[in-house]
């Protein structure tokens, strides 16, 4: 008779596949919570200290432990001296173990979950069973997912037995889950920001039809359950998203995250084309597409406020890749349905990004830091010109600030009443990019009052020069050049007010 173990933490379809499996000739081995829910379904189940000949030891610490479970779980039973070696310790084969391992990342997700709660959740059996037994795939059939159970009861009905290329799959995703499931524990144990084994762990969330080109597979994998991700949005129209997709919400969503007040940012290729706050959203959005009514077409927009008709209407005269906010109206929903290929998504943007760190891959690696969740108070700001800015100032170059945070680098951002004017991202140099950003709004009628912020310091007074030219009468820039006293003096010459951060911004 063949010989099944059985013991899982998550019951679901356990009375079901241990049925099936006595029809099919199967004895049950099993323990505590399962053996007991089994019997109360009238399946005949043996004891695992009736089959070891040993008491289940320490609260149930210690109970599958034993020479009697492992060796009939790595037995090779083509080799004359295992099968002697069974023989003469009374050792059983067992042919099919079913195993869920203890919910320990559900149980640290818990609020105010103790550490002691926490460790007692470590399995120790379930992944010594486990790995035994996919170990010894040949001939020992493992199921540690509750998807295979039918998969598992349909070949032994049809071959006596699972097919190698199934003991091989099912053995493959033993590893990968006792491997994931110790990457949960490390992480929890670990307190260093930097340990010195690194094991980052996540779960295919869908497969996608290609990556940022056709050519290039690629799939979502989630790490975690951070309330303010794109993963988490509901899709309330149109196709599922792309590669490319996922990207540039992602940073349009990050950009919004640093305002509060109403605001709208308009994105395109990971860098905003367009971002303004106001007192009403829809004021927002218009100030934020007449940015750049350009460089939106196909691209994104997302909110911090709910979509009304009226916004619903003004989107729906472009062209756009995706729209995102906390909520529409149904009126709205209704008119941006009539684009059946606008993805519209719901997601809750006063949510906290929980995320800490961020992992960029490399040749042969991965880069691995702190996200850079930092942004500089007011009262942290250096004044460093002869010109004192106000209060009204001093909010808008903070505004301009936070936009600055995330555009690639080398960045410049004009801004004026709280709205972008110009933007110029990813250049070789930083006049070149405050080139970009300054032509552009000069060629939109923005001449007069302008604020400039710019990620990182200038190396020398040129984009302060360059700035006057074209009505920058604020900047907000880190400082920390050995010429910063260049830049300082141009400013007092051309009646400019500056002020340093004391931080960067780099975005690569």
């Amino acid at each position: 008779m063949k010989r099944a173990l059985i013991s899982v933490s998550d019951k679901t379809n356990i009375v079901e596949f241990a049925k099936a499996l006595v029809e099919l000739g199967f004895e049950i081995i099993s323990t505590g919570g399962t053996k007991n829910l089994l019997e109360q379904s009238s399946i005949k189940v043996m004891s695992i200290d009736e089959y070891t000949g040993f008491p289940e030891i320490l609260n149930g610490r210690v109970k599958t432990l034993h020479p009697k479970v492992h060796g009939g779980l790595l037995a090779l039973r083509d080799n004359p001296s295992h099968i002697k070696e069974v023989n003469d310790n009374n050792i059983e084969y067992i042919d099919l173990v079913c195993v869920n391992l203890y919910p320990f990342k559900e149980t640290i997700s818990r609020p105010n979950v103790s550490f002691d709660e926490a460790i007692e959740q470590i399995d120790i059996g379930g992944p010594s069973m486990l790995r035994s037994a996919a170990k010894n795939y040949k001939f020992v059939t493992v199921v540690s997912d509750i998807s295979d159970y039918q998969k598992v009861l349909d070949e032994i009905r049809e071959n006596k037995d699972t097919t190698l290329e199934t003991k091989k799959y099912l053995s493959k995703k033993v590893f990968q889950k006792t491997a994931q499931y110790d990457a949960y524990i490390a992480s929890y144990l670990t307190t260093e920001i930097l340990p010195e084994k690194l094991t980052l762990t996540y779960d295919l969330s869908s497969e996608l039809r290609y990556g940022e080109n056709p050519h290039q597979q690629a799939g979502v994998y989630k790490q975690n359950d951070n309330p303010y991700s794109i993963f988490n949005c509901k899709i309330l129209n149109g196709k599922e998203l792309s590669y490319n997709n996922i990207q540039d919400a992602n940073a349009s969503i990050n950009i919004l995250a640093e305002f509060k007040e109403p605001t709208a940012v308009c994105l395109k290729h990971m860098n905003p084309c367009g971002v303004a706050s106001d007192a009403n959203i829809i004021s927002a959005y218009k100030n934020a597409y007449l940015s750049d009514p350009v460089s939106i077409f196909g691209g994104i927009v997302a909110l911090n406020r709910e979509v009304s008709i009226e916004l619903a209407t003004e989107f729906n005269k472009i062209f756009l890749e995706i729209i995102i906010a906390p909520s529409y109206t149904k009126e709205a929903l209704n008119e941006l349905k009539q684009k059946k290929n606008l993805r519209v998504l719901e997601l809750d943007t006063t949510k906290e990004n929980t995320d800490k760190m961020m992992a960029v891959s490399v040749n042969g690696g991965i880069l691995y830091q702190e996200l850079d969740k930092y942004l500089v108070k007011k009262e942290n700001l250096n004044i460093v010109t002869s010109l004192i800015p106000n209060e009204t100032d001093i909010d808008e170059l903070l505004f301009s600030w936070k936009i600055v945070k995330h555009v690639k680098s080398n960045s410049i951002v004009i801004t004026h009443e709280y709205k972008t004017v110009g933007v110029g991202a990813g250049q070789m140099n930083r006049v070149g990019a405050a080139k970009i950003a300054l032509d552009w709004a000069k060629e939109h009628n923005y001449t007069e009052n302008l604020t400039l912020s710019s990620d990182a310091f200038f190396p020398f007074d040129d984009v302060v020069k360059l700035a006057h030219e074209y009505g920058v009468t604020k900047i907000i820039q880190p400082g920390g050049s050995i010429r910063d006293k260049d830049s300082i003096k141009a400013c007092n010459e051309l009646g400019i007010m500056m002020v340093f951060t004391g931080n960067r911004h780099f975005k690569h």
